[in-house]
């Protein structure tokens, strides 16, 4: 008797992370967009993935697939400060930074913050800005802060920029610096609806009548939930194998020969917060290699170049990225 509960001692094992607040939260916000998108689940997803992580959302399509709206359903359903800023050739970094101005009352220069200071801001086609309009995102981006005449100004939590653009359209545009590419957690492709999405879609547009989409969906997450949910996603297992196995990716992008430009380390921290992300969006407290394998694409595939003379011959990143995920051997 005496070694059962011994032995039973030795068999509890602590309490595992609750994910129920998560699965929760992310259910209402499905819930919610679920009013107005049909079908982009995989976008949806990737989206709350980056809310999780707290990382940086790059939308890519062709126009009329619901970019921006998508990205302002989202802002709609955490209720959370949002800006949006619409980039333009003629836009200086002040126009998003903000700029000093001169108070005749107190006799002294006081800043004036840009739309950049919220929680979620919305870029829309951030192509069309300049490469000096663009630069000014560098340190905001990564580390959450804006430094303006010697003074740091510190983003509240969470912060999260949202940037779209278009792939088709080059007149009036600016190609991204990688700099600027590699802060972006994911690069999230929206492609065309299947023929029975956009029968459902013409449905629910000639339901709405004259209504505003942006009015069906309601607030359902405070800023001080989501910062908790963040910690909570953070504290998600991983394994020492699996850790190997995401360098090994990386690696693996560096050595590629149809690959002159490789992932960076910025991009093996990126997979491992986001498998992290995808993990607890299963409901798991542990990463698992499928999680690995499900980040690494939208992690990916903007962060790494195809040599010109196998871009000329249609290979993509993405067919690359893929190869890699198939030749490394899954840790068991």
């Amino acid at each position: 008797m005496e070694e059962q509960n011994q032995q039973s001692e030795e068999l509890h094992f602590e309490s595992r992370i609750n994910l129920q607040p998560i699965k929760e939260s992310l259910d209402a916000i499905r819930g919610e967009l679920s009013k107005v998108v049909v079908g982009q689940h995989h976008v949806i997803d990737q989206m709350l993935v980056a809310l999780l992580t707290n990382g940086h959302i790059l939308l890519e399509g062709v126009p009329g697939v619901a970019k921006t709206l998508i990205a302002k359903l989202l802002a709609k359903s955490i209720q959370v400060p949002f800006s949006r800023i619409q980039f333009t050739p003629d836009l200086m970094p002040s126009d998003i930074l903000g700029t000093s101005v001169f108070d005749l009352k107190k006799s002294e220069f006081e800043f004036k913050k840009g739309p950049i200071f919220s929680n979620l801001v919305l870029i829309d086609e951030i192509n069309r800005a300049p490469a000096k309009t663009q630069a000014a995102l560098f340190e905001v981006m990564e580390e959450r802060q804006i430094t303006m005449d010697g003074t740091t100004y510190i983003m509240e939590k969470p912060f999260l920029v949202i940037a779209t653009q278009n792939p088709i359209e080059q007149e009036g545009t600016y190609r991204l610096p990688e700099a600027q590419l590699d802060r972006f957690l994911f690069k999230i492709n929206i492609d065309y609806p299947k023929l029975e999405e956009e029968i459902l879609l013409l449905e629910k547009e000639h339901q709405l009548g004259n209504e505003a989409k942006i009015n069906l969906v309601e607030s359902s997450l405070q800023a001080s939930k989501i910062i908790e949910i963040q910690a909570l996603v953070n504290q998600v297992t991983i394994e020492k194998s699996l850790l190997e196995y995401i360098a090994k990716i990386v690696q693996q992008t560096r050595e590629n020969a149809f690959l002159y430009l490789g992932a960076s380390p910025r991009a093996s921290i990126a997979i491992l917060h986001a498998s992290k992300g995808f993990a607890a969006l299963h409901g798991r407290d542990f990463v698992t290699p499928e999680d690995i394998k499900q980040a690494a694409l939208p992690v990916l595939h903007h962060r790494v170049m195809v040599t010109p003379e196998r871009e000329m011959e249609g290979v993509t990143s993405k067919q690359i990225i893929h190869q890699i995920l198939e030749m490394i051997e899954i840790p068991r």
